[in-house]
């Protein structure tokens, strides 16, 4: 049966043939998946967030828009039967998978093996919570010179993942992720959207989203219940501050911002009073009756700045 690819345009699904397929190698299928879960023993969970890839060309279109040349570094998080993984290897990535579930840990090196032996010096799987990762425990990582994440992330947990990677690895510039379609929306949305949130100013604060197109269901098993969309992403170019600055100015911008949102329908000088003194607003330029869902990240900056300034 014909296997569904995106067309030209990247949101609609066509369909591809097997003898298609096979002129740039072989990726998982819908049977390819259904056999090594049976093989493994292995159920996809909803707490886990596990909906697996069963079409290579969903795989080689997420792997060409995330722009990764050959022996890049690329981060994959939640790689489950290995969908994404054999088509980054594909287009001679280097990648380090990190997979929550042991027993797809434990099954990812022998899917290369058994689809991609030449490949298998390139992949290194850790099986660990990615919200666990740091400089010091991956210190292959943190050496990289340029990091790109590229994954299709738990719904459950992806704004988490991404906000945490890009705080723990500043040599993470860019990432291709295909996300739940709202958790998308909210990640790329502008000041005054009915999404826009914390979520969106604090990706905002490394650098710069952007839609990358629709994914249906039907290129998922077990299909979920919610659309997906993928969201690119390039970190801004970093301050000439030292990262210490950066690191404590970073924290000051997210306090304000989670107390802003924490009281959304509130006003700015009232979500927070008791943090920004009135005199603040003034030197920072920002009318304290405005409401936290009309402010950008750089706002956000100038007012903390003018909160540090009216203390020293």
């Amino acid at each position: 049966m014909p296997l569904p690819t995106p067309d030209a345009q990247g949101d609609q699904i066509t369909h591809t043939t097997d003898t298609d397929q096979a002129e740039t190698g072989h990726l998982l299928g819908a049977a390819d998946i259904r056999r090594i879960a049976d093989l493994a023993g292995i159920h996809p969970t909803k707490r886990l967030g596990q909906n697996f890839v069963i079409d290579p060309g969903t795989v080689r279109r997420i792997v060409r828009l995330a722009e990764v040349g050959a022996n890049d570094p690329v981060l994959e998080v939640g790689p489950g039967l290995g969908s994404l993984t054999l088509g980054l290897l594909e287009a001679g990535n280097k990648v380090t998978a990190v997979e929550i579930d042991p027993a797809l840990a434990a099954r990812l090196p022998e899917t290369i093996a058994d689809f991609m032996p030449d490949a298998q010096d390139r992949l290194t799987v850790i099986n660990r919570d990615a919200l666990t990762l740091s400089a010091d425990s991956q210190a292959d990582l943190a050496a990289a010179g340029s990091l790109t994440l590229v994954a299709n992330l738990p719904y459950n947990v992806a704004t988490p993942i991404i906000l945490t990677l890009l705080e723990r690895f500043p040599n993470l510039n860019r990432f291709l992720v295909m996300v739940q379609k709202e958790v998308a929306d909210r990640l790329v949305a502008s000041p005054g959207s009915k999404v826009y949130g914390a979520p969106s100013l604090k990706l905002a604060w490394y650098g710069r989203a952007e839609s990358a197109g629709r994914i249906g269901r039907n290129v998922f098993w077990p299909a979920p219940n919610v659309d997906s969309a993928l969201v690119s992403f390039t970190r801004a170019t970093a301050p000439s501050t030292s990262p210490e600055a950066v690191e404590s100015q970073r924290k000051e911008v997210f306090a304000l911002v989670d107390a802003a949102f924490g009281q959304r329908r509130k006003t700015l000088h009232a979500a927070l009073k008791g943090l920004v003194p009135p005199e603040a607003f003034t030197e920072a330029g920002i009318d304290p009756t405005r409401r936290g869902e009309t402010m950008r990240v750089e706002e956000f900056a100038a007012l903390a700045r003018a909160c540090r300034e009216t203390e020293e």
